[in-house]
């Protein structure tokens, strides 16, 4: 969506980076997200899908670390900055797969951190 669609809509343009790594890298995501300044990740665990390597099914009885993770964050185009280089640096030396899009949101304020979101406000306001 463009961000004059978007606009006329009533919506906020923002980006989304999801990745989707295996079991054992996904602590080491979530630091890279939360070191980038994102305000919240969502987990979805044991994921199965086709890639390089063929068919991955998911996640084997009480083994966390050999299952498929995707995580995803809404986040404003600077924090998609700093996700995507510390995201790329990570895939250089593990298996794992990056997507960015372009996303657009009703509620802007819920995908900022809380004191970007008070700031935010009173910019409107003045």
């Amino acid at each position: 969506m463009n961000t004059e669609r978007a606009a006329l809509m009533g919506l906020t343009p923002m980006a989304r980076v999801d990745v989707v790594v295996q079991g054992a890298d996904a602590a080491l995501v979530r630091g890279l997200f939360t070191a980038a300044g994102v305000s919240g990740v969502t987990v979805m665990s044991n994921v199965s899908g086709l890639g390089h390597a063929g068919w991955h099914e998911g996640r084997l009885p009480f083994n966390d670390t050999d299952a498929l993770v995707l995580m995803f964050a809404v986040v404003d185009d600077d924090t998609a900055e700093r996700v995507v280089a510390s995201l790329r640096e990570l895939l250089e030396h593990r298996p794992g797969v990056m997507l960015v899009s372009e996303v657009a949101v009703s509620r802007p304020a819920y995908f900022r951190v809380p004191g970007d979101a008070v700031a935010s406000a009173a910019a409107d306001h003045s």
